[in-house]
């Protein structure tokens, strides 16, 4: 088949959307934690695309889509690289794009998937524990799901599907969320204190760009323009409407006030619930869908952080993990071949198995993101610690890490850089070489 111009004009567009959804997490999370710790956020993110897209031109791709010669388990090292990738020509994932597109639209995913951990790391992890962090979560956890499900792995020939990542990414970095938080630990003064967003108005403009990317996030898995992208898009901005209402209307009961906060997270996470469903439901379903994604991944919220006590900063493990479960089984209801022909039929359109079949990508993922980070998280903390100093959680990620600071002028930078310096050296823990 040939190169099909107006598909590859639309996956130009759909990647370049994705890749807004990096910048605009982090305005997303800098605003909703502490002002001491917002350039840690922009900076953990901005590094982490460069060296998770490096990964990704090396050898992620190869292992995620190449050839399978492991029985179904991962592909191989023929396209290190990119060695043989086609520029003229298509891959079979995608027949009416040229390789090297296809590749590039799926390097996004590969960079933000595991920058979506930033959100429950924030405040606490080492910068170089970080980068060792990603690196490892994306080769042991993401590329494998990857090949299981998208490169035609085993999980694939099981009849398991997923449009554009509610199994693959949310489901794993939610559970992958729970398991980072338990092992880090709760930030210094866990409680409401802690919890008060820094720059509302930040963090609105960032939800509302991540919505905007979410279009390219889940319409351009269509990998074709077309009467599928176009449904897709709709289904994802109701989904993500619908939970928003139910978000406020929860928190508004909850607390007596309507939440900004809480139309944000909300919108969020129906983005990331119908992401998985998104290229298999009817827009009437997506309302449906939205409503259990809402009150489900609110719940969520109630039971991690405010029963267990587990300090997921920005509730990572409920905003994208449980409304990732929910779209993700959802499919296993209403999925119809009347929407996309290759797809499969769910329960209500006569196939019961279908949502049997999801239950075990959801199982295989969950466990993988939960177990996988929770080994990763151990051995970091054995080898080099995952954890700054109370005395650098304190004065903040910014100064203490970064050396930098988001809003602060000269005067403010030097006392709070010279406020750590003289905490450090009253534990003996700071030597400081005078010229």
């Amino acid at each position: 088949m040939p190169i099909d111009t107006g598909d590859t004009a639309w996956m130009l567009v759909a990647g370049s959307l994705v890749l807004l959804m990096i910048p605009a997490l982090g305005l997303f999370e800098s605003g909703l934690l502490r002002k001491k710790n917002a350039v840690s956020v922009f900076m953990q993110i901005f590094f982490g695309l460069a060296l998770l897209s490096v990964m990704w031109f090396v050898f992620g791709f190869s292992l995620s889509f190449g050839p399978d010669e492991s029985g179904g388990l991962m592909g191989n090292m023929d396209w290190v690289f990119l060695k043989g990738v086609p520029w003229d020509e298509a891959l079979h994932y995608a027949p009416t794009i040229p390789g090297v597109l296809f590749v590039k639209f799926q390097l996004m995913f590969a960079a933000i998937t595991p920058l979506l951990l930033t959100g429950t790391i924030a405040e606490r992890m080492k910068f170089s524990s970080f980068i060792i962090f990603i690196a490892s979560w994306s080769i042991l956890i993401y590329y494998p799901l990857v090949h299981w499900i998208w490169g035609g792995g085993w999980l694939a020939k099981l009849g398991v599907v997923d449009f554009a990542g509610g199994i693959v990414i949310h489901t794993s970095v939610g559970m992958g969320a729970l398991a980072a938080a338990i092992v880090l630990g709760r930030r210094r003064f866990f409680g409401p204190a802690i919890e008060i967003p820094h720059s509302i108005p930040l963090a609105v403009v960032g939800s509302s760009l991540l919505w905007l990317g979410w279009f390219g996030f889940n319409a351009g898995s269509a990998l074709a323009s077309g009467s599928l992208a176009g449904n897709t898009v709709i289904v994802t901005h109701m989904a993500s409407s619908v939970s928003a209402l139910i978000w406020v209307g929860l928190s508004w009961i909850r607390t007596g006030k309507p939440s900004v906060v809480a139309a944000v997270n909300g919108a969020i996470a129906g983005l990331a619930g119908i992401t998985p469903a998104s290229g298999f439901v009817s827009v009437e379903h997506s309302f449906v869908i939205g409503i259990a994604i809402g009150i489900a991944s609110y719940s969520g919220i109630i039971i991690f952080k405010e029963k267990l006590k587990i300090d997921d900063a920005l509730d990572v493990s409920s905003v994208h993990g449980v409304a990732g479960i929910i779209g993700s089984l959802s499919i296993g209801l209403f999925a119809s071949k009347l929407v996309n022909p290759a797809g499969p039929n769910g329960l209500l359109f006569g196939n019961p198995d279908q949502l049997g079949i999801q239950a075990i990508g959801v199982a295989v993922a969950a466990s993988l993101g939960f177990c996988g980070t929770w080994v990763i998280m151990k051995i970091l903390d054995f080898l080099i610690g995952v954890r700054v100093s109370p005395e650098v959680e304190d004065a903040g990620l910014d100064i203490s890490e970064h050396a930098e600071r988001a809003y602060a002028d000269e005067e403010e930078f030097k006392l709070d850089m010279d406020t750590y310096v003289e905490s450090l050296e009253e534990k003996d823990e700071f030597f400081f070489n005078k010229k």
